[in-house]
This record gives structure tokens, sequence and C-alpha cells, in this order.
């Protein structure tokens, strides 16, 4: 394919751009919710700074007062590097996608044709051209949401049986301590569980549900006031620093603990020519739970702590 020169320039400085935010899971939040604020009808974008945000709470769990003294330091760094690699990869992915959006409004043309170049799939290029043509927002954000879970499938979901099959994870998923939590600035947790984390449908359910959940007319503006008055530091005291009775800062800020993670792909999966698109990937997910989770979040403090002093003790004898 021929290009010109302001083409190449364009893939240049989205490379630079892409590799610049993709540093850490801080840079990341930052890019999505701050491409959000320019582009309000990319709603995928603001779903993906909330979703970064709890990737990087249950980083710093893992280095916090409660799971450092509950898990052992090899598993603590393996499931770190799993959250880590699955964040970057979904966002090397995505965020030359969003840019390409960027660039085609600026240019009141649609670029998509360009997403060769970052081995985005044809189902996110038809995607694009379809949303550029028709604007349907909600078909977009399923889309990218089937998207990210097939990217992340092979290479991470499937290649990480050590994670993903131990006995530890699986207690953690059953007692569904890995929620995503959307805050509000009141002090109010909303969200939904992670559970069954290996099955893609469940995964893509579940983006779905909080797609629903963030962008719904009642709680959306609660949510947006809390990313925009909330730095993003990976510390629990993020959100919990909105409660009556905040807690003390238990977890450390994810900049103070981790370095930066040098990543290399060896190869990209065009998941769209091995996989077919489920049916029930397009449906509308229907809600059987309450999405306020601010009891439910107390309680499984508790029972996180519990557990805790139990081994301890169990420990000493």
């Amino acid at each position: 394919m021929h290009m010109s020169k302001t083409e190449k320039r364009l893939l240049h400085s989205i490379k630079v751009q892409t590799a610049k935010a993709n540093r850490d899971n801080i840079s990341r939040t930052k890019a999505y919710e701050h491409f959000f604020r320019k582009h309000p009808e990319i709603q995928w974008s603001f779903l993906a700074g909330m979703v970064s945000r709890n990737a990087g709470w249950n980083m710093c769990d893992l280095e916090g007062i409660w799971f450092s003294r509950m898990l052992g330091l090899e598993y603590r760094r393996h499931l770190f590097l799993t959250y880590e690699e699955a964040n970057w990869r979904i966002f090397q992915d995505a965020y030359p996608q969003l840019l390409l959006y960027h660039h085609s409004k600026r240019c009141r043309r649609p670029l998509f044709y360009l997403g060769r170049f970052f081995f985005i799939t044809q189902f996110m290029t038809n995607a694009w051209n379809a949303f550029w043509k028709h604007g349907n927002r909600e078909q977009l954000v399923t889309a990218l949401i089937i998207n990210e879970q097939n990217i992340i499938e092979k290479p991470v979901i499937k290649r990480l049986p050590f994670v993903f099959h131990s006995i530890l994870f699986f207690l953690q998923d059953w007692m569904h301590f890995s929620t995503v939590l959307f805050p509000t600035c009141h002090g109010k947790l909303y969200g939904s569980s992670v559970s069954h984390f290996r099955n893609i449908d469940e995964r893509i359910k579940l983006g779905k549900r909080l797609a629903g959940l963030l962008f719904s007319e009642e709680l959306f503006p609660f949510f947006y006031e809390f990313s925009c008055r909330t730095e993003a530091t990976g510390a629990r005291y993020d959100y919990e620093q909105y409660r009556k009775k905040p807690r003390c800062h238990e977890t450390p800020m994810l900049r103070k603990v981790y370095p930066v993670i040098t990543h290399q792909i060896s190869e990209t999966e065009q998941w769209d020519m091995n996989r077919r698109v489920k049916k029930d990937w397009l449906i509308e997910p229907k809600w059987e739970e309450d999405p306020q989770l601010t009891e439910w979040y107390d309680h499984k403090q508790k029972q996180l702590h519990t557990a805790v002093m139990v081994k301890n003790l169990l420990f000493l004898k």
C-alpha cells in the first residue's frame, strides 16, 4: 500500500503517543479518561479508564497490608505481571484505534484503513467504519469489549495456567474479591463481580453490564465527577477517602512499589480470523444483581481480614 508523507507522519506520531501513554497503569488510566473528555461519544474510553483504575487497585492490593500477608512473594509477582500484561496488550491495541478516530475527526474523513499498520483486526475496522457512518455508541462499545477480551484470551488467559488454574486464584474468583468498582464522591460504590474470569463469554457479559451501569442516566454524572476530581494513584485510598469512615492507607501508590515493565510481543494474532463472533456477545445483558455494592464491599473486606488473621494464627501454631 502506497502511503503519503502525511500518513507516514501520522503513523509515527500514533506509535510514539501510544508507547508513551502505555508506560504503566497510571499513564494508561489518564490517557483513557483524557481521551473521553475530548471525545465523550467514545464511551468505551471512559469504561476503559475506570476499569484501568480497578486494575491499579488490584495490583497495589498485592503489596498492601492484607494480601502481602496471605500470598507468597512469587505468586504476588505473577499476579501483578498478569494484570500488567493484560492491560498493556489491550491498550497497545485500542489506543491507536482511538487516535485514528481523533485524527479522522480532524480530517473529516475516516482513516481506519490505517489500522492494519497497528495489527488492528478487520472486525474492529468494520466497527469503526460503521460508527463513523451511523454513530451508534452502544454498538461500538460492545465491539470494543468483544475485541479487548479476545485480544487477551490466547496470550494471557490461556498461556498462564499457573495463575488462572491455581487454588488461590479460584478462591479469589469464588469469593468475588476481584470486583470492578465504580466509586462516587459521596462514598457509595457500584459495580459487578468478576466471576468465572477464565471464561471469555463471562468476561464479555461483565464488560457489557459495566458499560450499561457506567452510562446509566442516573449514575453517570457521579462516576464522571469521581473521575475528574480523583487523581489515579493505584491505592484504594483513591476512593476510600470519600467514605464516611475512610480507612488508613492500606495499599501503597502504584509508582512507589512497581517498576516500569518492558513488554515485547512476539506476534500479534488476528483473532477474528480464527474465532467467530458469537451472537450472544452482541446481545444486551440482563442485570441479575444489585449494582450498589457499598455494604457488600465492607463485608468482603471483613472476610479478607478474617482470612488473613486465621491464616496467621494457624501458621503460628
